[in-house]
């Protein structure tokens, strides 16, 4: 306004100002319960103050701010100018007065549009939607965090994006200035170093001082998480900081976010993967966390069909069509012993492949790979290394270990092969494919054969759940939002998945609670597109973190919530079992504190008290199919739904 009046909300600032001032006054005066009945009456009064409304019964007056201590242009706002220039879309919190500020800035100052607040009931989860986030949008979202316990209580789904390779942009509040911080909470909440805790699993993090300091080091950080090998980065930002006033735009300059240009492999190396690729009597591809972009498969296709080369998808991304006949990653032990050249692209364990260890004592293991084997590895997870937590795996000498991003290193490498390429080459080629094809055709009869076996049973099988899904959703344009390992992989040996956007599970640090998050993540990633996306939820993944549920309800992300219900932590009554075994001590109570039943748990009125549609829990094979159906309708109306299977274990 000309006369330097602000306008709130559409009010004038100095109406709000005069209307908090008389609520406040009124509530000192009489009691918080009898504003509302004080100011309703005085507004009835022909001279009363007709124009502050009465409040509702859900509000309450705030005590008066002195007017010299009303802030105007806050650094948080600044600090939203810096987010939004980066096109962050969503920001995940679960609410803490650390990051007040910043709170307030994206809900007034950016109108919680671009980016929009996320409210998380746990920390955990918040993390773990950024992480499904950026494997379905391919770009990272922001998340804040509540000081040093917020940090703690997200720390586990942070190592979980840390193992997966996968950029979060993080923010953390802090009260670094000790002769400011309230007595109390304030200070038992805080850090002298915040970031330490969750410094051996982030990529880089920073402390910025200034706005300008923020600025440039919130821009720096989305660069480092999105430059593989990617990962989470933690930029903390102090309350005063945030809530001190003054800070004008022009003083503050946002540097623009360079064009990413990822790491290539060098030319030479390149050259001499190609060469033994062509010349190799049994080349074998092994793709593990590969595919980083949508560009990640058709380039891996490209490569695979112009050598004829069998192709092993590890699963950590999806980089292989399922329904492709040189897609043999069921064969993968046998491929590797006959294998004569090797290429593995972004390895995470090439250790696990070339060798059998058994699970017994003195954990033994027996080499799989004919010794004069060629291994030629192309990626960028050496590039980054960190030294406490183990997330390498064992060390393997490669052949030649190419130090570069694989996706953004295969068309050269294309290339090369298809430059070498003779007739006598091409026919060798052909004839391998042929047989590889047939090879195909017989495995996926079989485990079309073996997903019937059990098909009326009850508990259900995990072949007949994801056979019944399959038949729901084949038809839509679908993603499959999780890892598949707890149903003995039967999406990969059953559905026909090829294209790149339809399966984004990952295995990360195998973080139990994260999995309702990610996929939550994923399906905020696919909001409005009409793709529908299937969560096969397990059952003590989502006990970890149900809030997970009132958070895709309440901000209305569409997604098909299957719940694996087979009562018990599977995996660990396996450990245990065997365990007892080994032992001779008898397999009749290895259920004890594995199992969760007696009573059993009812996600169909877990979801339903979070206002999800549910259904279940379903027992009857038969039922299973009207059921997704019925889920399925209320996903494509934009709400999630959840549908509770009573499984067998794997």
């Amino acid at each position: 306004m000309g006369d330097g009046t602000r306008k709130v909300g559409g009010t004038d600032r100095r109406q709000l100002l005069k209307a908090t001032l008389t609520g406040g006054i009124l509530a000192a005066v009489t009691g918080q319960e009898g504003v509302a009945a004080t100011l309703a009456g005085a507004a009835a009064s022909p001279s009363g103050p007709a124009a502050v409304p009465a409040p509702a019964a859900h509000e309450f007056s705030m005590p008066p701010e002195p007017p010299g201590l009303f802030v105007s242009d806050p650094g948080s706002d600044r600090m939203v100018d810096v987010i939004k220039s980066l096109g962050i879309e969503y920001i995940a919190a679960n609410p803490g007065s650390s990051f007040r500020g910043l709170h307030e800035s994206i809900i007034n100052y950016a109108g919680n549009k671009a980016p929009e607040l996320l409210t998380c009931l746990h920390e955990e989860t918040a993390v773990a939607i950024a992480h499904g986030y950026a494997r379905g949008a391919g770009k990272p979202m922001a998340v804040m965090l509540h000081a040093a316990v917020g940090i703690q209580h997200g720390a586990m789904s942070i190592y979980n994006a840390f193992c997966d390779g996968v950029p979060v942009l993080m923010f953390g509040g802090a009260s670094l200035d000790a002769a400011t911080r309230r007595p109390g909470a304030e200070w038992v909440h805080s850090a002298q170093d915040g970031a330490a805790t969750v410094r051996d699993f982030t990529k880089w993090d920073d402390q910025p001082i200034s706005i300008q300091h923020f600025a440039e080091s919130t821009v720096r950080g989305v660069k480092i998480a999105t430059t593989v090998p990617q990962g989470p980065v933690l930029v903390m930002i102090d309350t005063d900081l945030q809530e001190k006033g003054d800070v004008i735009r022009e003083r503050v300059r946002i540097p623009p976010l360079s064009p990413l240009s990822q790491p290539v492999a060098d030319p030479a190396a390149i050259e001499q993967i190609a060469e033994a690729l062509v010349a190799a009597k049994n080349p074998l591809i092994l793709a593990q966390r590969y595919a980083r972009t949508n560009a990640g498969m058709p380039r891996l296709i490209e490569l695979a069909e112009l050598l004829q080369a069998p192709v092993a998808d590890s699963g950590d991304r999806f980089n292989f069509p399922t329904d492709h006949p040189l897609n043999h990653s069921q064969r993968l032990q046998g491929l590797v012993a006959a294998a004569d050249v090797l290429l593995v692209l972004e390895p995470s364990d090439l250790w696990g492949v070339l060798n059998d260890q058994l699970d017994q004592n003195g954990r033994p293991f027996t080499p799989v790979s004919k010794p004069d084997l060629q291994v030629f590895t192309i990626g960028a997870g050496a590039l980054a290394p960190k030294a406490n937590y183990q997330n390498f795996q064992r060390y393997v000498g490669a052949s030649l270990a190419a130090e570069g991003d694989a996706e953004a290193s295969l068309p050269s490498l294309t290339a090369a092969v298809r430059r070498r390429l003779t007739p006598a080459a091409q026919q060798a080629a052909a004839a391998r494919g042929a047989v590889l094809a047939t090879r195909f055709q017989e495995m996926r009869t079989r485990n079309l054969a073996e997903s019937r076996f059990g098909w009326d049973a009850r508990p259900v099988s995990t072949a007949r759940l994801c056979s019944e899904i399959w038949d729901a959703v084949g038809r839509e344009d679908w993603v499959l939002a999780n890892r598949t390992g707890s149903v003995s992989s039967w999406p990969q040996r059953l559905w026909a998945m090829n294209k790149p956007h339809q399966y984004t599970g990952s295995v990360g640090a195998g973080a139990v609670g994260a999995a309702i998050g990610v996929a939550t993540g994923v399906a905020l990633a696919h909001k409005g597109t009409g793709r529908i996306v299937v969560n096969i939820q397990n059952d003590g993944d989502l006990l970890y973190a149900p809030g997970a549920l009132w958070t895709a309800v309440h901000h209305a992300i569409p997604m098909l919530n299957i719940v694996h219900n087979n009562r018990a932590y599977h995996q660990e009554l396996m450990h245990v079992r065997r365990i007892a075994a080994r032992r001779e001590r008898g397999l009749d109570r290895a259920r004890i504190g594995s199992e969760i039943d007696d009573p059993p748990i009812s996600f169909t009125q877990l979801a339903s008290s979070m206002g999800m549609w549910s259904a279940g829990p379903i027992e009857d094979p038969d039922a299973l199919a009207p059921a997704l159906r019925r889920a399925l309708a209320v996903v494509k109306q934009g709400k999630p739904a959840l549908v509770e299977v009573v499984t067998q274990p794997r």
